[in-house]
């Protein structure tokens, strides 16, 4: 998921004439704590800047002048609701996104999973599901699909389900093509999917091992031990209490000497768990657990 943060402030069209920031923060912290409240979707602890910048482009886009109005709608009309979690989830991904992660991923961690007789991996926030059918294709290349199990998980149901059809714009994939080989892909990549649908259909076989499931990332608690944890470009978006919080998530959920892929703009660098952790690749931010 990419990193997409924008700090300024609302359009002159749709701020008012007076914009009193405290008043607007005050309005944001009531319109997140009435969504939790009503639809049980967390986000009082995600990071301010992003999620002032998203609820104005909903208020745009509504017509709308202030949070307070958004508020009065959202919290009376699901369907609304509906629309402001595909703003509030960061869904912004791309098939082997970040290149080298795959390359290092092949070349560091494959060998560490060979010892495994069944692999579980948890991929945590997966949105629209790029990097899930990444994931699985390396896992078939490298000889381990078979004996995988992937968890695909996000908050929004409606990203999941696209996830789970396994069609992506035909006009990305060239930028894919590159981005797999460059990943150190082993095949022609066209041989994974076929021109459908006005889109590119992947091959059912790339999700038969994989189970896509709605998970809240803030409030659900771990659901099975994993052997590999993904969650790249998501904690960003998180102050440093949620941050800490998730990172228990992990931790919990992770075997002795399983892996944690964080964004490489994430760290475990003074986090609780950093002495928990022996890193296996610095750039990449993929570290092992070790204690």
């Amino acid at each position: 998921m990419a990193v997409q943060i924008d700090d300024r402030l609302p359009s002159a069209a749709s701020t008012p004439s007076k914009y009193d920031p405290e008043l607007e923060q005050t309005e944001i912290e009531l319109l997140l704590e009435g969504i939790y409240r009503q639809y049980g979707f967390d986000f009082r602890s995600y990071a301010y800047a992003s999620i002032r910048r998203r609820l104005w482009k909903r208020i745009e886009e509504e017509g709308l002048s202030t949070v307070s109005e958004l508020q009065n709608i959202v919290l009376h009309d699901p369907d609304m609701m509906e629309k402001l979690l595909l703003d509030l989830s960061i869904n912004v991904t791309a098939m082997f996104r970040d290149p080298t992660f795959y390359r290092v991923f092949r070349q560091q961690v494959i060998p560490h999973l060979r010892t495994y007789p069944f692999i579980r991996v948890w991929h945590a926030g997966c949105a629209t599901g790029e990097e899930v059918y990444s994931m699985a294709i390396l896992l078939e290349e490298e000889g381990l699909y078979e004996r995988s199990r992937i968890y695909a998980t996000d908050i929004n149901e409606v990203v999941l389900q696209k996830a789970k059809s396994g069609i992506f714009p035909l006009d990305r994939m060239q930028e894919y093509t590159e981005n797999y080989i460059a990943a150190g892909g082993k095949r022609s990549f066209s041989d994974y999917y076929i021109a459908k649908y006005d889109g590119a259909l992947f091959s059912p076989s790339l999700t038969k091992n994989v189970v896509f499931s709605q998970h809240n990332l803030v409030t659900d608690r771990s659901f099975s031990e994993f052997n590999v944890i993904l969650c790249r470009n998501v904690l960003i978006y998180f102050d440093k209490t949620l941050q800490a919080r998730v990172l228990t998530l992990f931790y919990d959920s992770l075997a002795t000497f399983g892996i944690l892929a964080l964004g490489s703009k994430e760290s475990l660098r003074f986090s609780p768990y950093e002495e928990c952790y022996e890193q296996i690749n610095g750039p990449e931010k993929i570290y092992r657990k070790v204690m």
